[in-house]
């Protein structure tokens, strides 16, 4: 089965986004030549799910072809219908049926790139085997938090700990069956 996999970047307090959904602290760490086990982890996946907001701000940031690059599945989770474009799937429907369906499928793993709703959505219904967090060393002091309150408390196993000289620091940790 097909496992699901958050990797994402937090502040130190826990923000994936200042206000305005405004992404620019993840700036601090930029550093040529260093992308932070990105493209080894997306080589091992061929779906990714995303909210719109996070997928909206992407989009006018980076471009079309940082999801859509016509190797993967994109299902960007949305209260809006829109038709589909490429490989990018606008989905209005059930988010556990939609994890569930995918997981049973055949393929490579799943890609939890956010926004808040989606991940914490995944989260109290227990459907996220896999969290990887770098945590940006800055502290926000306001934004989009990770973690929402209301969600069964679940215990995680530890994979590893990566450090970077940028003072990013890295943890990978897969859910307990």
């Amino acid at each position: 089965m097909r496992k699901i996999s958050l990797f994402i970047a937090m502040s130190l307090d826990g923000y994936i986004a200042h206000t305005n959904d405004d992404l620019s602290f993840l700036k601090l760490v930029e550093k040529e030549g260093e992308d932070y086990g990105y493209g080894e982890f997306t080589s091992k996946i061929d779906t990714i799910i995303i909210g719109r907001r996070t997928y909206d701000y992407v989009l006018k940031e980076i471009g079309p072809s940082h999801y859509d690059n016509g190797q993967r599945d994109v299902y960007v989770i949305t209260r809006t219908p829109k038709p589909q474009q490429g490989r990018t799937i606008f989905y209005n429907g059930n988010l556990g049926e939609l994890i569930q369906r995918l997981k049973s499928e055949e393929g490579k793993d799943i890609y939890c790139d956010g926004g808040a709703e989606v991940i914490n959505e995944l989260l109290k219904n227990k459907l996220i085997d896999e969290l990887i967090i770098s945590i940006i060393p800055t502290l926000l002091g306001d934004g989009t938090r990770l973690f929402k309150n209301a969600r069964p408390e679940q215990t995680l196993e530890y994979v590893k700990t990566k450090t970077f000289d940028t003072g990013l620091v890295q943890l990978h940790y897969c859910t307990k069956t």
